[in-house]
């Protein structure tokens, strides 16, 4: 467990999925194992009181990467980037930047949350 390795003002960043608030067709394995992440995640949060470590997850959206593209006609993806009202796919440096935030001085605040890095697509 990372909290065991972790000192005072460290972070748990766990990665979980927007299909969690998304709930699409043909993907509820998916979702329902994402969806324990995040109360883990949350719970973990809570059981580490005292101990100044934040935990929280990342739900990234669509995100234009070779496993998210792989196997998908280019109607879907096209689909799947409309959704947002940012008319587009995530891109990988958006979903570190959340990460980057996370691990940082500036957003240790934040704790025992799932923040969807979806450009609202919910």
């Amino acid at each position: 467990l990372a909290s065991k390795h972790l000192h005072q003002g460290g972070s748990i960043i766990n990665l979980s999925t927007s299909v969690v608030g998304l709930k699409l067709e043909r993907y509820g394995v998916y979702a329902a194992t994402k969806s324990a992440v995040e109360t883990m995640s949350a719970i973990l949060s809570k059981e580490l009181r005292g101990k100044d470590i934040a935990v929280n997850c990342v739900a990234p959206g669509p995100t234009e990467t070779d496993l998210f593209t792989e196997g998908k006609s280019q109607e879907l993806i096209d689909k799947l980037a409309n959704m947002s009202p940012m008319e587009r796919l995530g891109q990988p440096e958006d979903i570190a930047n959340v990460v980057n935030f996370l691990a940082s001085d500036e957003g240790h605040w934040v704790n025992g949350q799932v923040l969807r890095a979806n450009g609202g697509i919910i």
